[in-house]
């Protein structure tokens, strides 16, 4: 048997591109109705993973993340991932790189500490990282005369 080469089963895969700047989340750009549904969209996700509970008989709310959170280890794990989908949504808005990091530490303070038994637990339920990120997303937005 000799080598030719060519794999036969490759066909298709002289024209891959790799995932392009649009999966990068490179700015693409937006216009002001489209940037405005984003960061609705970003909203509601925020309130669901968030707020979206109330606990009865007190004015608490805690959210998606708070119940996977209960979870240890692999929960943890789940709740972190959602929020970086909001990470995602931002970068590709084209948010500053210092916003960002910003962001990003929000995101990994809630991480961090909420690995904690019980006391990381309490942390997600009262520092709402999601909620704060959307409003700084917002508030960006705003000063900029975006929204």
């Amino acid at each position: 048997m000799t080598y030719s080469g060519t794999f036969s089963g490759a066909r298709g895969f002289g024209s891959f591109r790799g995932f392009g700047r649009s999966f990068a989340g490179a700015a693409r750009p937006y216009d002001a109705a489209s940037r405005r549904a984003a960061l609705d969209r970003l909203d509601m996700l925020a309130t669901v993973f968030d707020t979206a509970f109330i606990l009865p008989g007190t004015n608490i709310r805690f959210g998606v993340e708070s119940l996977l959170r209960l979870v240890p280890g692999i929960g943890d794990a789940l709740a972190s991932a959602l929020s970086c989908y909001l990470l995602i949504e931002a970068h590709r808005l084209g948010v500053p790189k210092l916003l960002f990091a910003r962001m990003v530490a929000n995101v990994l303070l809630e991480g961090a500490v909420g690995t904690v038994p019980i006391a990381g637990d309490a942390f997600d339920v009262y520092f709402r990282a999601n909620r704060r990120n959307v409003a700084l997303l917002r508030e960006h937005f705003a000063r900029r005369g975006y929204l």
